[in-house]
C-alpha cells in the first residue's frame, strides 16, 4: 500500500508542477479531439511558430554561454549535455552529430541521459529523480575544470539535470549552463549561465516533447554549431572539418573544396588524395600551392583555423 508519506510527496510534486507554465492546462483546447485533422494540424503548426520568437528573447544569454563554452573547449575542455527523457535524448542527439559534422573526437561532445543508453528508447524508472546518479555519471567521465556541463530540462526542476550542474560546478569548477523552459527555474539558478526559453503551455497538457522540445533543440543547435564556428571548424558557412565516412560525405567533401576554391575536379581530387581526404588541408593546398605537409603545419600553427592558416601562408 502507498504510505501517507508517499501521498504527501505526491501532493507536493503535484503542487509544484501546477506552478509551471509547461504544465499548464489550456481550457480552449479541451475539445481538440473533436476537430478535424487539418484544423488540429493548423493549430499545432501555429503553436510551433511561436518557439523561435521565445528563443530570440534569450539570444544574449545564449551567446554569452556559447562564448564561455568556446573558451573552455579551445583550452581542451569537453562539452557535456545532461538530461532525462526528451531533454536527455536531445542532448545525446546533438552530441552524436558532432563527429561527422565537425570531425570532433566522440569524447569531445558527450550526451548523458538519466538511466544510460537504454533510456534513449525506453523509460528507466526513477532515473530522472536522482542527483546522485548524475554525479556518478559525471565522475565516470573524469570531469575537469576545463569542461562544460549543460543541464537540460523543460521543467527546470529535474533532479538529474540540476544534480549534474551542481556537482560539476561545486566539485570540479566546470563551466555550467542550465537550459529550461520555465522562468525562475531551479536549474537556471544552479548554473553559471541560465537560459530559460519560456514557450508557454503545450498543445497537450504537460507534453514537453512538443514546443519545449523544439526550443531545446534550437538552443542545442546553436550551442554546438556556433561553438564549432568559434573553434575554426568551419570556413565561412562550409563544414571544412567534415568527416568523410560514407559516399555522401565524400561527395560533400569534394563539393566543399570546390566551393571554397573554385578549382577543377582533377585538382580537387589530387589535393584530397595528397591530404588523406582532409578538407581543410586540401583547400590550403589548392589556394596556396603549398604541399600537404606544409598545409598540416600551417593549420597546427593556426590552431585549426583555416582563415588564419591562409593568412600565415601569405607571410611566409
Amino acid at each position: 500500500m502507498t504510505s501517507t508519506e508517499d501521498y504527501e510527496d505526491y501532493g507536493e510534486l503535484r503542487a509544484q508542477l501546477a506552478t509551471l507554465t509547461t504544465e499548464a492546462f489550456r481550457p480552449e483546447l479541451s475539445e481538440i479531439d473533436r476537430l478535424d485533422t487539418l484544423e488540429i494540424a493548423r493549430i499545432m503548426n501555429g503553436e510551433d511558430a511561436t518557439v523561435p520568437a521565445a528563443v530570440a528573447e534569450r539570444l544574449p544569454a545564449i551567446a554569452a554561454a556559447i562564448d564561455a563554452t568556446a573558451e573552455r573547449m579551445a583550452g581542451g575542455g569537453r562539452l557535456i549535455y545532461a538530461g532525462a527523457g526528451t531533454a536527455g535524448r536531445l542532448g545525446v542527439l546533438d552530441a552524436s552529430e558532432c563527429p561527422p559534422t565537425f570531425n570532433t573526437d566522440p569524447g569531445e561532445v558527450v550526451g548523458l541521459i538519466a538511466g544510460g543508453p537504454s533510456a534513449m528508447v525506453e523509460a528507466v524508472e526513477g532515473a530522472e529523480d536522482s542527483k546522485e546518479l548524475a554525479a556518478k555519471d559525471l565522475d565516470g567521465l573524469r570531469l575537469t575544470a576545463a569542461d562544460v556541463v549543460v543541464g537540460v530540462s523543460a521543467s527546470g526542476r529535474t533532479p538529474y539535470a540540476i544534480g549534474a550542474v551542481e556537482h560539476a560546478r561545486t566539485r570540479y569548477g566546470a563551466l555550467t549552463i542550465g537550459l529550461s523552459c520555465n522562468a525562475d527555474s531551479a536549474l537556471a539558478a544552479a548554473a553559471e549561465h541560465g537560459i530559460e526559453i519560456v514557450v508557454g503551455p503545450e498543445l497537450l497538457t504537460g507534453s514537453t516533447r512538443l514546443k519545449a522540445g523544439t526550443a531545446q533543440k534550437l538552443v542545442l543547435n546553436m550551442i554546438s554549431t556556433i561553438t564549432m564556428i568559434r573553434l575554426g571548424k568551419t570556413y565561412g558557412n562550409l563544414m571544412v572539418d567534415v568527416r568523410a565516412s560514407n559516399e555522401k560525405l565524400r561527395a560533400r567533401s569534394r563539393r566543399i573544396v570546390a566551393l571554397a576554391t573554385g578549382a577543377a575536379d582533377d585538382e580537387i581530387e589530387a589535393a584530397l588524395a595528397a591530404t588523406d581526404g582532409e578538407v581543410k588541408n586540401a583547400i590550403l593546398v589548392v589556394l596556396t600551392g603549398v604541399d600537404a605537409r606544409t598545409a598540416t603545419d600551417l593549420l597546427i600553427t593556426s590552431g585549426g583555423h583555416l582563415r588564419a592558416a591562409l593568412e600565415h601562408s601569405r607571410t611566409r
